[in-house]
């Protein structure tokens, strides 16, 4: 029996409306859009290895194998009750639709072509690049968190050190705002250090005006003290006669 959408034939093209997003009772827990990652992890790297490597090989008559109909399997065979299918649905409609847009992102923080990356890393970069772009809903710094969690739970060991270089240089190019205020840098951190400075001052200049005025009252004392501790002249009499 096939897994084809009936739809998708070369006369009647995919379409986003393949996509059954009308749910109303899926997860949205952190731990549901989690596993919404993987499962898009999953199907982004078969359709990467599949009519997406087919496109970028001039071989598009292969092309059999639609994100929709990724998704219709992977309902059909896993048990998506704890997953968040919105947001699963969301990733494997729109990441493949915005590929030329991501890729671009990734590209320029790689440094080497983007088609000699690990099928694996190049999915999981694709979802950390959307997630940055369009999530604006979740922290980027729980997007890089869960980049590093897909590799480290679908990619190779030593692919990390790619996930986090790539990913800090998008965050920083697409978070600007989030990442500043996270280092301190933002416009409202720059005026509070501003104002800590300008007090740091003021309390220095009081400080060195104190110190100033001590060491001259220390100046003077000891003459004050040298004057007291002269020697008095005994006053003359006056008006006694000396005795004979």
């Amino acid at each position: 029996m096939s897994t084809r959408n009936p739809a998708h034939t070369k006369d009647n093209p995919q379409s986003n409306d393949q996509f059954d997003i009308n749910e109303s009772s899926y997860k949205t827990s952190h731990a549901a859009v989690r596993k919404a990652r993987r499962f898009a992890l999953q199907g982004l790297y078969e359709w990467l290895m599949t009519d997406h490597r087919f496109e970028q090989t001039g071989m598009s008559e292969w092309k059999e194998n639609p994100p929709h109909d990724i998704a219709a399997r992977t309902r059909a065979s896993n048990a998506m009750h704890t997953v968040h299918l919105g947001y699963y649905h969301s990733m494997m409609r729109e990441i493949p639709e915005q590929i030329d847009e991501l890729e671009a992102l990734i590209a320029q923080h790689l440094d080497r072509q983007i088609d000699q990356i690990d099928m694996v890393e190049h999915a999981v970069l694709l979802i950390g690049a959307y997630e940055l772009k369009h999530s604006l809903h979740i922290p980027y710094k729980v997007v890089l968190d869960e980049a590093m969690k897909l590799n480290t739970h679908f990619g190779a060991t030593d692919a990390h050190k790619l996930i986090n270089a790539v990913m800090d240089k998008l965050a920083a190019e697409l978070r600007t705002v989030e990442v500043e205020a996270d280092k301190g840098t933002g416009y409202k951190q720059k005026k509070q250090q501003a104002k800590a400075e300008q007090l740091s001052t003021a309390q220095a200049d009081e400080a060195m005006v104190e110190q100033d005025n001590a060491e001259q009252a220390s100046t003077e004392a000891p003459k004050a003290v040298e004057a007291d501790q002269q020697p008095r002249q005994p006053k003359p009499r006056i008006g006694l006669k000396p005795k004979k």
